[in-house]
């Protein structure tokens, strides 16, 4: 008589013939015959396993109590390891776990346990990884649930974070001040270079309005100079010579005996005498 074993995809079973390893069956169905065969059924799927929390000594010889899971499975190439190599796995596995976190945390520190969880599990889940692999179990997770230091550690680290609370504050409120103040001289800044622009701008607009003017000027002058000397032109010599003689009979009419004649008069003396001359 045979018996007819159901095997699911994610079990195992181990089947002995009188005592000799015949090798890992499964998935389906798996016949085992009373007293020629003896089977052992393993579970592939991923089991998670509680660590009972334990006082461990850190680097610096401070105590401090862990818990942590220890995610891990039965690997399927080496399924037959988990029933030959090992009696129980899974309190095996329990026990490496304990010593393996005491190993891990005496080498940190109490500061470095508290702020690297991730560092730490890490850390413990390569060590029981590399042991466990001779028993065929593949130990994919591990996870820190709570940290618990002592009273008096605990008190004095709740004191250094309320100073780092008032710390931040301060720095957050001297940072807001010295923004703020850097924002008014901005501003200042800004107001001055626009008033400083608008007063050349205002210098460049006067200097450019006298300059119009005076080339207004200048011109008014030049257009006159030119009248003038087209007027010059129209006047006649014997129009001049008029002028020179009524020039000097009010000459002559005044109270002086010296006079002092500029060139232009001798020249039209001589002019005169020839027009009196030519009168005669």
């Amino acid at each position: 008589m045979a018996f007819i074993n159901f095997v699911r995809d994610y079990e195992r079973i181990a089947r002995f013939r009188l005592g000799k390893f015949e090798g890992m069956m499964g998935p389906g169905v798996v016949f085992s015959v009373p007293i020629l065969h003896q089977i052992q059924k393993v579970d592939t799927r991923t089991e998670v396993l509680d660590i009972p929390r334990q006082t461990n000594i850190t680097k610096d010889n401070a105590p401090i109590e862990i818990d942590f899971l220890v995610y891990m499975r039965v690997d399927l190439a080496n399924a037959e390891k988990a029933v030959l190599e090992v009696t129980n796995y899974v309190q095996a596995v329990v026990g490496l776990a304990t010593t393996t976190l005491r190993a891990v945390i005496g080498d940190i520190d109490l500061d470095d346990v508290l702020s690297q969880r991730d560092r730490i599990n890490e850390l413990i889940r390569i060590r029981l990884d590399s042991e466990t692999g001779r028993w065929g179990i593949k130990v994919t997770n591990v996870e820190i649930r709570e940290i618990d230091p002592p009273r008096d550690i605990q008190e004095a680290m709740n004191r250094q974070m309320s100073a780092e609370r008032v710390r931040r504050a301060v720095v957050l409120e001297a940072d807001g001040q010295k923004q703020a103040a850097i924002t008014v001289a901005e501003g200042q800044k800004q107001s001055e270079i626009l008033k400083a622009e608008g007063d050349k701008q205002a210098q460049i607009l006067s200097a450019e309005g006298e300059r119009q003017a005076a080339v207004l000027r200048a011109q008014g002058f030049a257009d006159a100079l030119q009248r003038i000397h087209e007027t010059a032109e129209g006047v006649g010599t014997n129009t001049m010579t008029l002028q020179y003689i009524d020039a000097l009979k009010k000459i002559g009419e005044g109270e002086s005996t010296k006079f002092v004649l500029p060139l232009e008069i001798t020249k039209m003396l001589g002019t005169l005498g020839a027009f009196t001359g030519g009168g005669e």
